[in-house]
């Protein structure tokens, strides 16, 4: 079973501030890609294609997280050292942005029909916001990690190529 530790306030306060300043964003970028990746493969959507593309979206990235998750804990982790409550939180923190980086383009299309879309408007919406995503979370890793100016906009120009890749994707799949 798990162990429950009573920590004060003040070091659950500061154990906070620690993991903001060292937190790693490598799991929205590839959240981001993912949620791309699932809008250009989802062509051929059904009866009720929005609400369906918001479920493909969330879902996947929720089955990604749990994989990351499992991968970490058993793989990783479990050879260093050994599982309890805090280390499982604490991996599945740290997972938690592949399934952040699903919901703004799942917000996309939520929003579409407000914006006067079509369900293949809402299609690249949805990618335009996945892919914007990508490149801000790249961004904002190479930041938090002190990069240089240089870097960062290396990292964004990279991301920025993946991700017109992932768009040129889906005009070779529709026309």
């Amino acid at each position: 079973m798990f162990r429950t530790r009573i920590v004060p306030a003040t070091a659950r306060g500061e154990r906070r501030a620690e993991h903001r300043a060292r937190a790693d964003y490598t799991g929205g970028v590839y959240g981001s890609m993912l949620a791309a990746s699932v809008v250009i493969g989802a062509a051929s959507l059904g009866e009720f294609p929005r609400t369906e593309l918001v479920l493909l979206l969330l879902l996947t990235g929720v089955v990604f997280w749990i994989a990351h998750v499992h991968a970490q804990l058993f793989g990783a982790r479990l050879s260093q050292q050994a599982l309890d409550r805090h280390v499982v939180l604490h991996v599945c923190r740290d997972e938690w942005p592949i399934v952040k980086a699903a919901v703004p383009p799942a917000a996309a299309v939520t929003v579409s029909p407000l914006l006067g879309l079509d369900v293949q408007g809402a299609l690249w919406l949805a990618l335009s916001v996945s892919v914007a995503g990508q490149v801000g979370w790249s961004v904002a890793a190479a930041r938090r990690a002190g990069a240089s100016r240089r870097l960062v906009a290396a990292t964004a120009s990279v991301n920025l190529l993946l991700g017109l890749l992932i768009i040129s994707f889906k005009i070779v799949l529709t026309h």
